[in-house]
């Protein structure tokens, strides 16, 4: 079964429009474990607009199951992650302004770099994702660079998907495919939901963690958190 790693940015950034401690983020990542979540992402950005400093290592006390951090590797974050030691590191090439992520790597033209970030968290025994895009020369290249796994970028697959989901998928398939072949693993995250989850892990072999946030949060608004967890969980069968 595909893992389900939920991602808890969104509830920060509510908390943080009230200035409070309502929701509380803590909480809310122990009730998404104990309602069946097999771990935590967040994604802190420089300008702590959702999850803090304080967040992330109030988080590594709390969480019990797999806990991902993802950004880009600036010295300030690979201090904190190198301090966290968090179960999983996700590389993400995001400028420090930027909403969302919206590509992956060039992990050719950044070889050396991610080379030399990706050796200094496996010192702290910490496993590297790479956000990628489904190209093999790239997830190559990643390969080559030390990744243990890499994060497929799915946003073009979700907004494809209406459209023909079979052509929307058919990338991923491919270089899943490939991925399986040199031994790398395999994540996936962004825009996945209710309507286009099932389909991408029945197409994409090998699939061993999402990690979802904005459409599971949304979610939440209608069907409650324990519904909501146990819905997706069921996707992932």
């Amino acid at each position: 079964m595909t893992r389900l790693s939920v991602n808890i940015n969104k509830i920060a950034l509510l908390r943080n429009a009230r200035g409070s401690d309502i929701p509380n983020l803590l909480q809310f990542a122990r009730d998404c474990e104990r309602f069946g979540a097999q771990g935590i992402t967040i994604h802190p950005r420089p300008d702590e607009r959702h999850i803090t400093r304080p967040d992330v290592y109030e988080l590594k006390k709390s969480v019990t199951t797999e806990f991902n951090i993802e950004g880009y590797p600036t010295p300030d974050f690979m201090e904190m992650v190198l301090q966290v030691r968090p179960e999983q590191c996700t590389l993400v090439p995001d400028a420090p302004s930027q909403l969302t992520s919206d590509h992956g790597w060039n992990t050719l033209e950044h070889q050396s770099f991610l080379r030399e970030i990706i050796s200094e968290l496996h010192t702290k025994k910490i496993r590297v994702s790479l956000f990628i895009d489904p190209t093999n020369k790239l997830i190559e290249a990643a390969a080559k660079a030390g990744a243990d796994r890499i994060e497929f970028y799915t946003g073009p697959y979700a907004h494809n998907f209406i459209k023909d989901k079979n052509a929307a998928v058919k990338d991923f398939t491919t270089s899943a495919e490939f991925c399986n072949q040199i031994g790398i693993g395999i994540n996936a995250g962004h825009d996945l939901n209710l309507d286009n989850l099932k389909f991408f892990k029945q197409q994409v072999p090998g699939l061993l963690e999402v990690s979802i946030g904005h459409a599971l949060v949304r979610d939440c608004l209608y069907y409650g958190l324990e519904n909501t967890i146990q819905l997706y969980l069921r996707q992932l069968e």
